[in-house]
């Protein structure tokens, strides 16, 4: 069965059955009707996953694989910060009339810095060092601006990336892993999202690299079920598990710049019903 599904129902299970209520307390997130978006939360959920194993999709209901990495290459690659550049409808609410998010996100990426070298934005840094000193212990993106914090819409919640590469005995190519660092989740409407983002995130930029995509440690410092996504959580993590599906990329497309998710290749997705109608805490 899906090692991503196994991880998920622990967590799950974790929370709602150690975690910390936040009932009462004084909490920023409301529902559509005003309510407090109270929460049981955990602190410090830390999760792997080994992309040469399998591909870390949820099959426990389906993750919309091309909308998340639509959104991913709407960050890292288009570098926006706009939803009119986005394919899907996920930042509609935290948009204003132009439809900017704020310096959030995109824009961060696409801030520019001095170095020896010249200057490069932050994703363009991962790619040189990537090529260029693939063993360095600094190649790293981080959206967690302070100056630019009262100029965002919303906080980034995934909002650092370090690269690190490892070499397996006897495999002639280097191997790439992800740390990604989450200050916040929502874990019934975004866990899986981000996983899968960041595993395609992971899988892009090994291709640009010539390395072999490895593992993606999800470190999430706060990971928390809303309460009234918690009996949908409940009946979800009791569903039937499968296989995870098989996920390629396009075999001809070897520059991170040139991805699109018609280069997504997902074979033999077997999963549960979705859940419509989540109500989303904002």
């Amino acid at each position: 069965m899906s090692k991503a599904d196994e991880l998920f129902v622990s967590m799950c299970r974790t929370i709602l059955d150690h975690g910390t209520t936040t009932e009462g307390e004084v909490v920023r997130p409301r529902w559509d009707d005003g309510a407090p978006a109270y929460a049981i939360k955990a602190f410090g959920i830390t999760n792997r996953y080994d992309l040469r194993r399998e591909f870390p999709a949820l099959t426990l209901r389906p993750t919309a694989l091309k909308s998340a990495m639509d959104e991913v290459l709407w960050i890292y690659s288009r570098k926006s910060n706009n939803i009119n550049d986005l394919n899907s409808h996920i930042w509609d609410q935290w948009a204003d009339e132009s439809g900017s998010i704020g310096k959030a996100y995109g824009y961060q990426i696409a801030q520019r810095s001095c170095y020896a070298e010249g200057e490069f934005d932050q994703m363009d840094r991962v790619l040189y060092d990537l090529e260029h000193t693939p063993f360095s212990r600094r190649i790293i993106t981080n959206m967690y601006t302070f100056s630019d914090l009262h100029e965002m819409n919303l906080y980034p919640c995934a909002y650092s990336v370090t690269y690190n590469v490892t070499q397996e005995a006897g495999d002639e190519r280097l191997t790439l892993n992800m740390v990604l660092m989450q200050r916040s989740q929502d874990v019934l409407a975004a866990n899986n999202w981000n996983v899968v983002q960041y595993a395609l995130l992971l899988m892009m930029v090994a291709r640009h690299a010539g390395m072999v995509a490895g593992e993606l440690l999800h470190v999430i410092v706060d990971a928390h079920i809303y309460d009234r996504h918690v009996p949908l959580v409940r009946e979800l993590i009791e569903r039937p598990q499968h296989p995870a599906p098989r996920v390629s990329l396009n075999p001809e497309v070897r520059n991170f710049y040139d991805f699109t998710t018609d280069d997504l290749i997902v074979e033999d997705y077997v999963a549960g019903p979705q859940i419509k109608g989540i109500p989303v805490a904002v």
